[in-house]
């Protein structure tokens, strides 16, 4: 049922046709980019559960060929994502292995990977968040070097991405506050710091952790309204004046008083 209606997002964004869902767009964005980049031209209907795909190509947007990947390819990425993790933290090998293992052999990881749905998305940018966390915390002895702002600013990107496919992402922007918060802590009471170095400390998560996320998410809105040009089944949730923007619309091009 969710590939059904994901797929149908998909196609909506290849038709430039505008609806309205409860999730942030990111994840229905590159579930139409793939489709569109591997040969999808955005004609199956999506009505219902187990209706055959006959000469539709939704490879692209499944990811069943290797030469057209999306979702099994960021549901694969979790093995390794998960092997660094566990290794960074721990610096036990066996330990890591052992993760990586398990999520091989994971029956959900694998069956959520194989279908169009937001849930690879999603946890590909959850655990690569956690990654980038993880490895700029291995990087607190040389602070403001190249691959400390590298693993800052991805991790400001991957939390973006995280928000940007469903708001249950939120949960880690608040893993990575907790440990932003306890970073500056200790910088705080670090005697041998002062106050301009800690003031820098500060100035750079403000940018990468908030400023960095919170634009990019709102690129991703400015992208999905300029996309979706054409009038949809999500016309009637936006006023009169945002719907005579949209053609096909009854009220394409109406003058709508302010």
């Amino acid at each position: 049922w969710d590939e059904t209606h994901f797929g149908k997002m998909g196609s909506y964004y290849i038709n430039r046709t505008f609806f309205f869902d409860v999730h942030p767009p990111l994840g229905k964005m590159l579930i139409g980019l793939a489709g569109y980049l591997s040969g999808y031209d955005g004609t199956f209907p999506f009505q219902k559960p187990g209706d055959r795909y006959e000469q539709h190509n939704y490879m692209g947007m499944r990811g069943v060929r290797l030469y057209r990947l999306f979702c099994a390819f960021l549901g694969s990425c979790l093995v390794p994502f998960a092997y660094l993790t566990v290794l960074e933290l721990s610096k036990s090998l066996p330990a890591a292995l052992l993760t990586a293992f398990i999520l091989i052999f994971d029956t959900g990881c694998i069956t959520l990977s194989q279908y169009i749905l937001l849930d690879p998305i999603l946890m590909f940018f959850l655990m690569a968040a956690v990654l980038s966390m993880v490895k700029c915390n291995s990087c607190a002895d040389r602070p403001f070097s190249v691959s400390w702002w590298c693993w800052l600013s991805l991790t400001g990107v991957n939390l973006a991405g995280a928000m940007g496919v469903k708001f249950v992402g939120l949960f880690v922007v608040l893993l990575v506050g907790l440990n932003t918060i306890y970073d500056l802590w200790d910088l705080l009471g670090n005697l041998s710091l002062s106050l301009v170095v800690f003031g820098k400390h500060l100035l750079a998560r403000v940018l990468c952790l908030i400023l960095l996320p919170l634009a990019l998410y709102m690129a991703m809105f400015a992208v999905h309204f300029t996309v979706l040009n054409k009038s949809g089944p999500g016309d009637g949730f936006f006023s009169s004046a945002f719907q005579s923007r949209l053609i096909g619309n009854n009220l394409h091009n109406v003058s709508i008083p302010e």
